[in-house]
């Protein structure tokens, strides 16, 4: 006989609307500081634009690629990186949750263990500081670049972003799981996402062909901005590569977070506590 599953489906939906409720009620409990951190994450993101802005008018183009063309490239990381911390932000501080014990909580509820992770955070405060930042980066450049944002475009775009939010979810997830053996994982987490994250800032075409292959086949930031980009303005250095790669960002995300997931589930079966739950 089959067992009947714990929770319906409208009740997982209705259980994680609550979740993102309480999230929500404890971030706005310290409405100042809260509003403080949303700035000083504009601010930061906004200097690195800035930089770039600066960088780049001193050129009329570089490799074929205007300052608009590398805003509209730059957008994607932003936006992209905004809906994860909004959606997936328990993946990002999943080894915060071991270190703390809190994972060992998770462990005691009649519900999944990677819907609990994704349902218990939800980081507004970095999502507005950076989807501000995208925001006006998209608004100042997508009008400009010569894309017919007509509903095929405008459904491509509103895919790429989500899917583009899952890739930096696994590779957040993956760097995480090595806390299961490890209990400290800063460094090597900033290691892989946030300096690739820095370097796909510019178009993959600009690196020699290490670098590509390690943004395109290890850390995939390639297919979160570059190859979407690609989509819609079609620069003449997308003859490099295989003209597929501008559609496989989702596909990119599903294989990326099914891999992920095993070695997850991996580390869960090895799991031992770290006696600090509270």
């Amino acid at each position: 006989m089959k067992k009947k599953p714990l929770y319906s489906p409208i009740e997982i939906f209705v259980l994680l609307m609550k979740y993102a409720k309480l999230s929500i009620k404890s971030i706005l409990e310290y409405k100042f500081d809260r509003v403080f951190i949303t700035i000083a994450i504009f601010c930061r993101e906004m200097i690195s634009v800035v930089v770039m802005f600066l960088i780049l008018t001193r050129f009329v183009r570089i490799k074929g690629w205007e300052y608009n063309q590398m805003f509209f490239l730059y957008s994607f990381l932003f936006l992209s990186y905004s809906v994860f911390v909004l959606f997936f932000a328990g993946m990002r501080d999943f080894d915060n949750m071991i270190y703390s014990g809190e994972f060992d909580r998770f462990l005691t509820r009649p519900l999944g263990l990677m819907y609990q992770i994704v349902a218990s955070r939800i980081d507004l405060s970095a999502a507005l500081g950076h989807g501000i930042v995208g925001i006006i980066l998209f608004a100042n450049t997508a009008f400009s670049v010569g894309i017919v944002w007509n509903a095929k475009n405008i459904f491509y775009y509103i895919v790429v972003l989500l899917t583009g939010a899952v890739i930096q979810a696994s590779i957040f997830l993956f760097s995480a799981c090595f806390s299961f053996w490890t209990y400290k994982v800063d460094n090597l987490r900033n290691m892989i996402f946030f300096n690739a994250r820095r370097i796909s800032g510019y178009p993959l075409s600009f690196y020699p062909g290490i670098i590509q292959k390690l943004l395109m086949f290890v850390v995939p930031f390639a297919f979160v901005n570059f190859f979407p980009a690609q989509y819609f303005l079609r620069k003449s250095d997308m003859s490099s590569y295989w003209n597929g790669f501008l559609y496989m960002t989702p596909v990119v995300a599903v294989i990326m977070f099914l891999l992920v997931y095993a070695f997850w589930k991996k580390g869960v079966s090895r799991y031992s506590s770290t006696g600090t739950a509270m």
